[in-house]
Order: C-alpha cells, then structure tokens, then sequence
C-alpha cells in the first residue's frame, strides 16, 4: 500500500481516488477535516485533534463515523508509508452523497471519508534569524471559525492578500480584537507575559495553541487567555504565530513595522526551544 491514500474503507493510489460530483462535500463545503504531523513516523498529539474532529463533527450535525481505534488504525498505517520521514497527515469527513443537490441535509446518508498523507516541508531555516511578516486585516470569515471546516475560500482570499503585500500570514481583526491568523493562532508577549486570546467561536482551538500554554506552565512562563485589542497587538513587545504544520513562527514585522528592532524576540527562542525539544522525544521515543 506505499504512497496510498484511504478512501472509504479502502488504501488506493491517490490517482484512483475519485468523490461522486453529487458529494455534499463538493457542492456545499459540508465536511470537516483534521490536519496531523507525524515526526519520524509518530502522530503528534492524535488524542487533540481526533478530540477536535469529534467536535466539529458534533457542531454540524454529524456522528464520527470511525472510533478511536479505527482513526488510529487508518492513520497509522497512512504514516508507516514513510517510516522516520516528517509528514503531514490529512483526513476530511464530508456527509456524503445526495440524490439531490438540496440545502436541506438528508437523512441517511453514508459519509465520504478521506485521508492522505503528505512530505512536511522542514521550517525554515531562516525563521529564527529573521521571524516572518504579517499584516492586519479585517476579519471577513463567518462566525463559527472553532469548527475546523473546509469551506476556506475566506481565509485562502486572506493568506492570498498577505501574499501579495510581501507577508506570509494575516492577523485578523474583529470587533477591534486581535483573534487569530488566517490559518494559525495568535501569541503576543506583553512585559513579559504571553498572551493568547481565549478560545470561542471566533478562533479554532488550536492543538499546537494548547501545547505552547502546556509547556509555558511546565517552565514557569508566565502566561494569560486574553482578549488582544488591536492597539495591543500593535504595541506588543514580541507576536507569535502558531499552527501544526508551520509550528511556532515569530512575527518581526506586522503592516510593514519591525516588532522587537526586527529580529524574533527572547521568550520565542525559549519557546521555539522547548518544542522543538518535545518533538524530538516524540521522535525519537519507542
């Protein structure tokens, strides 16, 4: 089953794999997905994201049409593909297929299920020396951003914008609160202190959002959930970025400004530090 993707209860090469055009998940965006590393071979944090799965899965409607062990099983079989590789573990559940393209959800219908995975790229080497640029904006995605769903169009129309000012991510802006990247959450440190805004509606939990509070708390950082006024965000000390697949990346410079004379600040090497440790045991661990 090298280089294989599971669809529907079976391992194929990803050129077999084919969704009926009538597939919810096609016409509508009614899915959710997961998005898992795996370093050398191991999942991170699998109990989080299939924890987060199930409650997206939950938020529209749906039952988790696997279990645990199931997950666990489809998954790791899709990362022994590449043994001691980094890679990058995609699932999407959608509700299925419809005789009938129809807002209305029927009832009955058997779910797609897809997974796959992917090389994941090595950070750049070049982030602890020079950090990464994001702007500001506002904050166009519907209200329910904790479901990690795929109807993405607004944050890919973000991150497109960023790109073509020159920066790699978007900080977006609602209500006058700083809330999260277009595909990553949000860290600043204030005096010393890391802040994060609380989870909502308006932010997805993210995994390795918690794991960065985890280790903060584990090495006596001092630390908060906090709503981020754009003012403060603006006069942070450091800004940081979070995601899985991106990990931690410190902003040096927001709307074209330097944060911290430009360079990433001390808490992030300190942070960058420790996962970068917590990776390695989960690396390298039996």
């Amino acid at each position: 089953m090298n280089d294989s993707v599971y669809l529907n209860g079976e391992f194929i090469p990803l050129a077999e794999a084919r969704i009926p055009v009538m597939d919810r998940g096609f016409l509508f965006g009614d899915s959710v997905y997961e998005v898992i590393p795996a370093y050398g071979g191991r999942l991170f944090r699998l109990p989080q994201h299939l924890h987060r799965l199930e409650q997206s899965l939950h938020a529209i409607h749906m039952q988790n049409p696997m279990s645990r062990q199931n997950w666990e099983t489809i998954l790791g079989a899709l990362a022994a593909q590449h043994p001691g590789t980094d890679q990058s573990i995609y699932l999407q559940v959608t509700r299925g297929v419809a005789g009938a393209r129809d807002h209305a959800i029927p009832a009955g219908l058997e779910p797609t299920i897809f997974a796959m995975s992917s090389p994941l790229p090595a950070p750049d080497p070049g982030i602890p020396a020079r950090g990464i640029a994001a702007i500001t904006l506002d904050d166009i995605r519907w209200r329910l951003c904790n479901i990690k769903a795929t109807t993405l169009l607004p944050n890919v129309l973000l991150r497109q914008e960023a790109g073509e000012r020159g920066a790699l991510e978007a900080i977006l802006i609602r209500d006058g609160l700083a809330v999260e990247g277009a595909a990553s959450n949000l860290f600043i440190v204030d005096d010393g202190q890391l802040i994060t805004p609380p989870k909502g509606e308006h932010l997805l939990p993210g995994i390795t959002r918690d794991l960065v509070l985890e280790l903060a708390a584990e090495a006596e950082i001092p630390y908060c959930e906090a709503n981020i006024t754009a003012e403060r965000l603006d006069e942070a000390d450091e800004i940081w970025l979070t995601s899985s697949t991106r990990e931690i990346m410190p902003v040096t410079h927001l709307d074209d400004r330097p944060i911290n004379n430009g360079r990433p600040g001390p808490l992030w090497r300190r942070m960058n530090e420790l996962f970068q440790a917590y990776k390695e045991e989960l690396r390298t661990k039996g």
